[in-house]
């Protein structure tokens, strides 16, 4: 990262300080984290505002020591003219605190503004024949409120008559009417600027499409089975004042299964040579505001389901206040991607590099099925899609594990014995 979020201050200026302190929270790419004082004193300035940006390595806040006066320039962050941190510029007795923030005080990036509308309100810039122009002003229609169906469209003298005779023609007029073509709203077209999170996951998942040679493989898994030992799981649980079991801990504990069971799947391409690991992190992708969080669970072939559920319940939650630490978040040897809770049926989701393997999940949904007996029934079915780098798992290879797959889940007793 080059810059992060001041997201609160825990100290005000005049409050003492000891080296260590929790004096702010700031954002990072996909965290946000405490920061602590890298000296002792007293907050004499805050430089930056809750809610800006900073760039990595200025001040954020300048800290004197116990008596110490206040430089001539104490308002002013120590910078140089190109903006980057000077700190040699500081008194020698007086620290800008915490190191790790910016230089001086960024403008914090406008959530959104709006853009010129395509058509101006006054009829001026319209465009729009002659004769319409004539027509909508002897009717007293605005002729830039209407869209045209003429070439490039352009008004022309039907839409004006339509919009005069109360019409749907083009956009809105005195007569009252308005027209098919017309804005449903008045808000403007908007311009979000890029969080630092987005920023990384375009980045990344630019890099894994245009450098990662994927290939998809899915399988239909009968959850019929799953479903029923689910619930009776859940009913024991419960009573004996256990956790309630999703489907993605069932999904959890199998993909680790069989990722035991086929370990060249748990790998990563290294130029020129794989890596193949020894252990499983299972990293697990949550939704969060602004973008998406994969979590990881380490050493996952070590622990049954319910360590695993109650792992990803913690790490969720975590991700979703923003509260995970950087080492959570990385390492992750495999992932999960579920959207079934969404009613997504299937999808294929991009790898998360250097890992060379994504699970993507569908939801369960009723379907008639086919029985042994050839009989036409209604059942539970699910849609598991495995996203492969090429590099590292070849077709067959994929196919192993994703078989392996199929029968855990459709075996759900397996996974919890």
């Amino acid at each position: 990262m080059t810059e992060g979020t001041l997201v609160k201050w825990l100290i005000k200026e005049g409050d003492s300080v000891a080296n260590g302190d929790e004096v702010a929270e700031v954002e990072t790419d996909k965290a946000t984290m405490t920061m602590s004082s890298f000296a002792d004193g007293v907050i004499h300035k805050i430089y930056i505002k809750e809610g800006e940006s900073a760039a990595l390595g200025g001040a954020l806040a300048l800290v004197l020591e116990d008596g110490e006066d206040a430089p001539d320039d104490a308002d002013t962050p120590p910078a140089t003219a190109g903006g980057e941190p000077a700190a040699e510029e500081a008194p020698a007795s007086s620290s800008p605190a915490p190191a790790a923030a910016p230089a001086k005080a960024a403008t914090p990036a406008k959530t959104g503004s709006s853009l010129p509308q395509a058509s101006t309100l006054s009829g001026d810039r319209a465009k729009a024949s002659p004769l319409a122009k004539r027509l909508a002003d002897e009717h007293g229609i605005n002729v830039g409120t209407l869209r045209g169906s003429g070439p490039g469209g352009r008004v022309v003298k039907d839409d004006v008559l339509m919009v005069a005779a109360g019409g749907f023609s083009g956009g809105v007029g005195t007569a009252g009417g308005i027209g098919l073509n017309a804005p449903v709203s008045e808000r403007g077209d908007e311009v979000l600027p890029l969080s630092g999170m987005r920023r990384v996951i375009a980045d990344r998942l630019l890099l894994s499409k245009t450098t990662v040679p994927h290939f998809y493989l899915n399988v239909e898994i009968d959850a019929e089975p799953m479903m029923q030992l689910r619930s009776k799981v859940n009913e024991a649980s419960i009573e004996n004042g256990g956790p309630k079991y999703t489907v993605n801990d069932f999904i959890m504990r199998a993909s680790v299964m069989a990722a035991v069971k086929v370990p060249q799947v748990n790998a990563e391409f290294q130029g020129d040579s794989i890596l193949q690991f020894g252990e499983v992190n299972l990293a697990i992708a949550v939704a969060i505001d602004d973008g998406l969080v994969t979590p990881v669970i380490r050493s996952a072939q070590t622990k049954n389901m319910r360590q695993l559920s109650g792992e990803i319940r913690d790490l969720a939650g975590r991700a979703r206040d923003k509260k995970l630490t950087p080492d959570e978040m990385q390492g992750g040897t495999m992932t999960i991607s579920n959207l079934g809770s969404y009613g997504v049926n299937n999808f294929d989701a991009i790898i998360n590099p250097p890992q060379a393997a994504i699970l993507s999940v569908g939801t369960i949904s009723k379907q008639p099925v086919v029985n042994d007996a050839n009989q036409i029934v209604p059942g539970m079915r699910m849609w598991i899609g495995m996203s492969c780098d090429h590099r590292v798992i070849d077709g067959a290879v994929g196919a192993t594990y994703m078989a392996e797959l199929k029968r855990l889940l459709e075996n759900p007793v397996l996974l919890v014995v």
